[in-house]
């Protein structure tokens, strides 16, 4: 009996993030349904298991690319001399591990040192290069995964925006450090941190300062790695959280790490390799369930049962009523033309089921794209020439005539779904009509 009444009220409280027509419209309770929303659409995303499918993906290309990404990096940082301002990064990245992560930042360090990118030869550095972009291809089609986006960057672009932001983001960091540096330096700022509590507070803010770097370089990568549209508050939100995580994450793993002598003992050797793969694995799900919470907070009309919502006709049939009507309507009164982003927020469904209908439509020359973008819906043409009827064939119509493959097993009418036929029972069929010869078991 109680079990039954868990699962009642489990069910009541996944309807009410899932299906509930009339969300609250005040705070706190709007921030508590968004919460509600978001937490259970990554419980459901990790559960599916395609972030954690991609996290294990990542963290074996990491293993390959690791050494050559930091030597195109450094290479540019050893240019102008700077690049001992990035070894504590990676130091601090490995710290979780214990002094074993220290000496194994030590290696890969010597291992970039070792590794003279000039005499590589043409075949040796487009070797490099590939392995490098090969990495951050992966992590555009995870991004690209969790955004709903079906198109990766063209090759031209892959090479031509990796390689600079493989090669000018570490110099960006270099110099937010020194400008940091040098605004803590200064003696203006000396003096306030003789006053107090301003000296307190800039104390904090300098403690604090290697946080706010890695909460920036979470944001840069949400925003740039998608190949679409990311709005900055909310590739804000998800970097200052997976920032949080991955703080938190660094002093759990620290600690398991310390009471993990028993593994040294069963592993040996290998145990460092084995902690090294955790904690990779573990800073990718940080940064990929950052990419999701952003995601779903810029499409809340995405969250849903499944990952992938099944297209049914009716969801299909009402969406493209609603948005003809939603782009008809302003088109009449003299109106703006809607943004398609808004009216995938307005009908808080998947935008990847208005995308689809959206694309029929505008195939079928009901809507068409207006605007300096492109962004915007306008009726393809006159609106009294434009049936309801004609919406509804729109949508129903097969692109890719696989209809046309059916054979004539039954009469043409039920195949058109004709809807004075929709009362017409199976037996009457049968008596007014022998049909066709044509079975499973004996094709034509």
């Amino acid at each position: 009996m109680a079990s039954f009444q868990f699962k009642e009220r489990l069910q009541a409280a996944e309807d009410w993030i899932l299906a509930n027509p009339n969300p609250p419209q005040n705070w706190p309770w709007t921030w508590l349904y968004k919460v509600g929303r978001s937490a259970y659409a990554l419980m459901r995303d990790v559960i599916s298991g395609q972030l954690t499918l991609h996290a294990m993906s990542l963290v074996y290309t990491t293993l390959l690319s690791i050494v050559p990404l930091l030597a195109l990096s450094f290479s540019v940082l050893k240019a102008l001399g700077v690049h001992q301002r990035m070894e504590p990064f990676l130091f601090q990245f490995f710290q979780p591990m214990g002094p074993q992560g220290v000496q194994m930042a030590e290696r890969i360090l010597g291992f970039v040192d070792n590794m003279k990118v000039g005499v590589l030869g043409s075949v040796g550095l487009a070797l490099l290069v590939y392995t490098v972009v090969s990495l951050v291809q992966k992590i555009e089609r995870s991004f690209n995964m969790i955004w709903r986006v079906p198109e990766m960057r063209s090759v031209a672009q892959r090479f031509s925006n990796y390689l600079s932001v493989i090669m000018v983001g570490p110099l960006l960091m270099v110099s937010a450090i020194g400008v940091s540096a040098t605004i803590f330096s200064s003696s203006f700022v000396q003096t306030l941190i003789a006053i107090e509590p301003f000296g307190s507070l800039i104390l904090a803010i300098s403690r604090f300062a290697p946080f706010f770097l890695v909460v920036g370089a979470f944001i840069f990568v949400y925003v740039f790695m998608p190949n679409t549209r990311v709005q900055l508050r909310y590739a804000a939100i998800g970097g200052l959280v997976a920032g949080v995580s991955w703080q938190a994450a660094g002093m759990l793993f620290a600690s398991f790490v310390a009471g993990s002598a028993k593994y040294a003992a069963i592993y040996s050797s290998f145990a460092i390799g084995i902690i090294m793969l955790i904690w990779i694995y573990l800073n990718w799900m940080i940064l990929l369930l950052g990419a999701s919470l952003a995601f779903y907070l810029q499409n809340p009309g995405s969250v849903a049962k499944r990952t992938h919502v099944q297209l049914s006709p009716e969801l299909q049939e009402k969406v493209a009523l609603a948005m003809m009507w939603m782009v008809a309507r302003p088109f009449s009164e003299g109106k703006k033309a809607p943004q398609q982003e808004a009216l995938e927020q307005a009908l808080r469904v998947p935008g990847e089921v208005t995308r689809g209908v959206s694309d029929k439509l505008i195939r079928a020359g009901l809507l068409s794209l207006a605007g300096r973008q492109g962004d915007q819906l306008v009726p393809g043409r006159a609106l009294d020439l434009i049936t309801v009827g004609d919406v509804l064939t729109a949508v129903r119509h097969d692109e890719d005539r696989v209809v046309d493959r059916l054979p004539p097993v039954f009469p043409e009418e039920l195949l058109k779904g004709e809807r004075e036929n929709e009362s017409t029972t199976f037996a009457t069929l049968l008596h007014g009509s022998a049909g066709s010869d044509i079975s499973p078991g004996h094709p034509r």
